[in-house]
């Protein structure tokens, strides 16, 4: 299987370097043709209203969003939360939304760069706590009936799964710990 990583901005890799380290040859995709030769996708955090220009002059926005209809497996942290969420508060009034999953969330609703910070996350079906970062993250408001809560801070939802579409507020990718990461891969 070939994992595809969303390479316009942010920490794809990072992403890239864990996967490497489970036995996965991460594919960097960046054009509608990438995203054709892969069978599943992560897409990392970085910057969500750049991402989203630059998944619109890319030419990717429809393919991804096709490809995810029909049930391409996905991997989301923090601004690709943000892309795939149906809702999106303080964001822009053209930024992309994906709607592959039905949540709302909120632009940086943890807080500012300053406001970042590391979280003990107790994850449905990890043996033990993952450590969590959360920089510039964004806040999960509704989870719709259909989105499984895996992991909450202070009752807000931090990593949810809707069918094959798993996505974090925080960043597994630099955390040191590889585990969700296993966890996205043994789903697929």
């Amino acid at each position: 299987m070939k994992i595809g990583v969303l390479a316009l901005q942010g920490a794809f890799a990072a992403h890239g370097r864990v996967l490497r380290t489970l036995g996965a040859e991460p594919q960097e995709v960046r054009t509608p043709d990438d995203l054709a030769r892969v069978d599943a996708l992560v897409m990392p955090g970085g910057e969500s209203t750049t991402m989203s220009m630059l998944l619109t002059t890319s030419s990717l926005e429809a393919p991804l969003a096709a490809r995810i209809g029909d049930g391409m497996p996905v991997f989301a942290t923090c601004a690709g939360l943000i892309l795939l969420a149906a809702a999106v508060h303080d964001g822009r009034a053209d930024q992309v939304r994906l709607g592959a999953l039905d949540v709302d969330v909120r632009r940086n609703g943890f807080g500012r760069q300053v406001d970042s910070f590391e979280a003990a996350l107790d994850v449905r079906g990890l043996d033990r706590p993952f450590h969590g970062v959360f920089i510039r993250a964004p806040v999960v408001e509704r989870a719709g009936d259909g989105v499984d809560v895996l992991a909450s801070v202070d009752g807000s939802p931090v990593l949810v799964q809707q069918g094959r579409v798993l996505a974090a507020s925080f960043h597994p990718e630099l955390s040191g710990d590889d585990r969700i990461h296993r966890l996205f891969l043994e789903e697929i």
